[in-house]
Parts: C-alpha cells; sequence; structure tokens
C-alpha cells in the first residue's frame, strides 16, 4: 500500500494544503487538537472532491443512459444468438464499439478519486511516523498526531501492534474496536449501493454482460475493501466512509428522479407522477413534462410501466401530448365510464346445473312453440271439410269410439290372440256383418 501511495505523492501537497485550510476553520470552533477538527476536515476534504467530479458524474449518467437505449438491440441480439454465448459477447461488443458506447463506465467516479484516496494514505502514514509532509510542518503535524475519533487516532490502523499505538498516546482496544465499526460501515454502505443499484435501477428483462459486470461488482466491492480496510489509517476510513454515503445519497437522488427505463424505480416514478397530473390537472416541472414527452415519442416501443402509466392517464380522463404536456379529454373519460357501467352490466357466471336446467326449459318452450302450428293447422283443415260429409260419417259411425291415432296405438300387437290393440277399423255401413 505504502509503494502505491508513493506513486501519487506528486498530489500529497494540494491535498494536504486543503486539510490545513479546512483545520483552520474547524479548528476555530472545535479546537485545533481535536479529532472532530481533523476529521471534519477530512469530510469537508471529500464533499470538495466530489463536487468537482460532478460533471464526471452527469457523464457517468449520460453513457448509462446509452447502455439503456442499447438494451432494445442487445436484446434482439441474445435472441437472435441464444445457443451461441461466443457469438453472442462478439456481437455486444461490436454494438458497443459502434456506438461508442462503454460498459465500465459505472467505474469512472472510482477511478477518478483514485489519485486523491492514495495521497490521503500518503499523508496520514507520514503522520504516523512522525515525519512532515506537503504543507503539514511540524505544529501541525504534533496536532494531528494528538487528534483522535472516539479515542482512536486518526493516523492508526486496526493491525497496528500495541507499542504503536501507545506511541501514539492510545489503547489497542480502542483503536481496533473503532476501525472494525468503521470497515463494517464501509464494507456495508458500498454493498447497499450496489445493491440498490441493481434491484431498483436496471431493467431486468434484458440480460447484458454489464449486468452481469455489475452484480458481480455488488459482491467483490465490499469483499475487497473490508480486505483492503485493515491496512488503512483512521483517516483514510473516515475519508471512504463518507465518500461511499455521498455516492449513495447522490444515487438515491438520481434513481427517484431519473430513474432507468423498464426498472422498479421508474414504475414508482411513474406512479407518482400520475398521482401529480391527476390532482392538479397538469405536468408541473420542465423535467417532468421532458420525460412525458420522451415516452409519448416512443410510440410502440414503450415498456410495460410506461404503458401503464397511458392507460391510467386514460382512466383519468387524460390524454397526453406530444410537448409533455395533458390535456382534459371527456372522449377518453366517457370511454373510460362506458366501459366501467358494461362490465357492471355483465350477468354473473351461471353454474353448470344451472345452465343444464336453462337448457332444458328451453328445449320444452322449443317444443311447445313447434307443437302450436301443427295444432292449429289441424283445425283449419277440420274448418275446411265439406259439413255433409262430416254428418254421414258420423251417423254411420253410430255411438262407436273415435279410431285412436296411430301414435298412441303404437303397432304393437295383443297378446297370444295376435290381435292388434286399440280401436279397429270401422267398417263401411253397406258392408256385411
Amino acid at each position: 500500500m505504502d509503494t502505491i501511495a508513493s506513486l501519487f505523492s506528486f498530489i500529497t501537497w494540494p491535498v494536504s494544503w486543503v486539510i490545513v485550510q479546512f483545520h483552520k476553520v474547524y479548528g476555530a470552533i472545535f479546537g485545533p487538537d481535536t479529532g472532530w477538527a481533523w476529521g471534519l476536515s477530512i469530510v469537508s476534504l471529500v464533499v470538495l472532491i466530489r463536487i468537482c467530479l460532478i460533471p464526471l458524474f452527469v457523464k457517468q449518467i449520460k453513457s448509462t443512459r446509452n447502455m439503456q437505449a442499447l438494451q432494445p438491440k442487445m436484446k434482439a441480439i441474445q435472441e437472435r444468438y441464444k445457443s451461441d454465448k461466443q457469438r453472442q459477447s462478439e456481437e455486444m461488443m461490436k454494438l458497443y464499439k459502434e456506438t461508442g458506447t462503454n460498459p465500465l463506465s459505472s467505474c469512472l467516479p472510482i477511478l477518478a478519486q483514485s489519485p486523491f484516496f492514495f495521497a490521503l494514505y500518503h499523508v496520514l502514514s507520514a503522520i504516523a511516523s512522525g515525519k512532515e509532509i506537503g504543507v503539514i510542518d511540524g505544529p501541525l503535524l504534533a496536532s494531528a498526531r494528538q487528534a483522535h475519533i472516539f479515542g482512536a487516532p486518526l493516523a492508526s490502523k486496526f493491525t497496528d501492534t500495541a507499542a504503536e499505538v501507545a506511541a501514539l498516546d492510545a489503547s489497542i482496544t480502542s483503536v481496533r474496536i473503532v476501525t472494525a465499526v468503521m470497515i463494517v460501515m464501509m464494507s456495508a454502505s458500498q454493498f447497499f449501493t450496489q445493491r440498490q443499484l441493481m434491484m431498483k435501477n436496471v431493467d431486468l428483462t434484458v440480460k447484458t454482460p454489464y449486468m452481469q459486470q455489475q452484480k458481480m461488482l455488488m459482491y467483490i466491492f465490499p469483499l475487497i475493501f473490508a480486505g483492503m480496510g485493515i491496512n488503512f489509517p483512521v483517516g483514510v476510513l473516515i475519508y471512504w466512509l463518507t465518500t461511499n454515503v455521498w455516492t449513495m445519497g447522490q444515487q438515491m437522488y438520481v434513481i427517484n428522479q431519473n430513474p432507468t427505463p423498464g426498472s422498479k424505480a421508474q414504475d414508482s416514478y411513474l406512479q407518482r407522477l400520475l398521482k401529480n397530473i391527476t390532482q392538479h390537472g397538469e405536468v408541473r416541472g420542465r423535467r417532468r413534462k421532458a420525460i412525458v414527452k420522451v415516452i409519448v415519442a416512443k410510440g410502440s416501443d414503450r415498456n410495460e410501466n410506461e404503458r401503464r402509466f397511458f392507460v391510467g392517464l386514460s382512466k383519468a380522463g387524460f390524454a397526453a401530448q406530444a410537448d409533455g404536456t395533458v390535456i382534459k379529454s371527456d372522449t377518453i373519460e366517457a370511454e373510460a365510464e362506458g366501459g366501467a357501467a358494461a362490465r357492471r352490466q355483465q350477468p354473473k357466471r351461471q353454474t353448470k346445473a344451472q345452465r343444464q336446467a336453462a337448457a332444458a326449459q328451453g328445449a320444452v318452450k322449443d317444443t311447445e312453440e313447434a307443437s302450436e302450428p301443427a295444432a292449429e293447422q289441424a283445425t283449419t283443415s277440420l274448418e275446411k271439410k265439406p259439413q255433409g260429409q262430416a254428418e254421414v260419417k258420423d251417423e254411420a259411425q253410430g255411438d262407436k269410439p273415435a279410431r285412436p291415432s296411430r301414435a298412441n296405438s303404437g303397432g304393437s300387437r295383443q297378446g297370444k290372440s295376435g290381435q292388434r290393440k286399440g280401436q279397429q277399423r270401422p267398417k263401411h255401413p253397406s258392408s256385411k256383418k
């Protein structure tokens, strides 16, 4: 670690100068030899560095958005070369090269901070050894060696021996406890930051090498820094814990205000936006209008979250415009109400027994309706017969019962005699008995 830190010795002078300037301010408040004055000076150094890195962070966000814009093409490559992983990776790399996208752009802030990190480590190591470095001369060196954070000197490490800790006027137990707690907090904040990115701000419908790298870094980085943390001075642990907290807060802001399309964070953001539009009847804010404008321009390429957002707008009676605004649409509202009324008027679903009973009743009704025309036809035919023929036939038959219908007789035989059941056909009056 000392060898690596010495490579960045050229930046130790500006780092030490910034720390001393902040120490003058905090020393006037808390006292020049206190741990709060020196500790807050290191925290302020981190804040200053991260503010200077904001343009790089914006570039990182733009590169990440380019990766998101390429995801439909990535998904197409995955489907096309599903069985050939090597060809799939080659096509992905070719796509990155053609579009000028760097999948490792998320590591840029870490790489940019590395020189300051190692320069601070070099400064604190010199303080622990009692050597002047940069603008930290004799009086400032003695003040920094006396500064303690919760009983642990700024220049002490977890791996220091009892004699080394005693030289800094502290106990080995205090140093071990403070450094262990700070190492755990540093690793936990690193893990939570990466996990927040993977779980909320990534489109999980597309599996890319970029996602696999992020998932791997989520577990590897905390372990690396936990292993390296035992060799970090307390002041460096303060630096790294502060920068992790800054990164976490910065990332939470980006996830809540400008989430990745297709992610859970986008779904939450669009639901909040829908609620805001419903309450106020308009899209408030230039950034929100820009987001609605982009979604409208996508057309049929909208993801599931964006389609759900537009359905919610339609149900609320709003229509999104190409300029990012919304208008109240009575037609849409009426269609939504009509659809709801139609859904309410739908009959309840019947059971199987109810459907069978209804079918049987329908069959009986059809039979009755079919028999009514037949009866009417028979009555009409009887009325059309001559009256004389009907009277002659009645006299000839006398008191004999009328002939039963063939349907009632059924054409069956009677017992052993073999006679036909039912009434026989009457004989003509002129025939002999």
